[in-house]
């Protein structure tokens, strides 16, 4: 069994993240305004999943993601709070 390191799941959750983003184009350029929305949210969901891996947490949950990206970054203010909120 293949054993990968957090900096690989990182890699693959920002891999994922962008192409997510190339999906988005697509759904803009045919005017799926709400898939395009729903696939930004995610690309922003598998970046800050990829975050917290390279911080060490492990959610294991949707919200408990959340919550981590929250306590981590944006309470710290490394990431902006009115960025965080939208």
């Amino acid at each position: 069994m293949t054993r990968y390191t957090p900096d690989d799941y990182s890699d693959y959750r920002l891999q994922r993240a962008r192409e997510t983003l190339k999906e988005v184009g697509v759904l803009i350029e045919n005017q799926f305004w709400n898939s395009a929305v729903n696939r930004l949210y995610y690309a922003c969901f598998y970046a800050a999943g990829a975050l917290l891996v390279r911080e060490g947490v492990e959610a294991t949950s949707h919200s408990g993601m959340r919550q981590k990206f929250g306590q981590l970054f944006v309470k710290t203010g490394k990431f902006d709070r009115e960025l965080a909120r939208q």
